[in-house]
């Protein structure tokens, strides 16, 4: 079940939508972190977060590797002060509607969409907590 992140208000699904790297945080075997740069795309109407890839990466590993529903996954961007966390569930799809959706939003967030390559996939992120602090006086959070 994911949260419904528009609670946390307008000013922080606008900060999903600027241009911003992001972090991608994934569990490896082991239990320790592998934290990677990423793009990260947010449909808070479905409640996911998302990060196209090649499948060949070691993230699309880590979340293969967990128990299906059990790849604790999170997203983070940070500009000056503001910050915004996704944490949720992954999943690796890679049928064509749904990597080309990704592929979309990730061309409307970020001004440019990346060549074709058969090697993409998308991490699908069911977002289960936001936060953030969006604005200097108040911090937000929803679980």
């Amino acid at each position: 079940m994911h949260t419904d992140i528009r609670r946390n208000g307008p000013a922080y699904l606008e900060f999903w939508s600027e241009y911003h790297l992001c972090t991608l945080t994934t569990v490896r075997s082991d239990g320790s972190p592998h934290v990677v740069p990423v793009g990260v795309t947010l449909d808070p109407d479905a409640g996911v977060a998302r990060v196209i890839t090649r499948k060949s990466s070691r993230k699309v590993a880590n979340v293969q590797a967990a128990l299906p529903g059990k790849a604790r996954v999170a997203v983070c961007q940070v500009d000056g002060g503001r910050w915004a966390t996704l944490e949720g569930t992954a999943e690796v799809r890679t049928d064509a509607p749904a990597v080309d959706d990704a592929v979309t939003q990730y061309g409307k967030r970020y001004g440019r969409t990346p060549a074709p390559d058969p090697e993409r996939v998308v991490i699908v992120i069911t977002i289960d907590r936001a936060m953030g602090q969006v604005h200097a006086t108040r911090p937000t959070t929803a679980t």
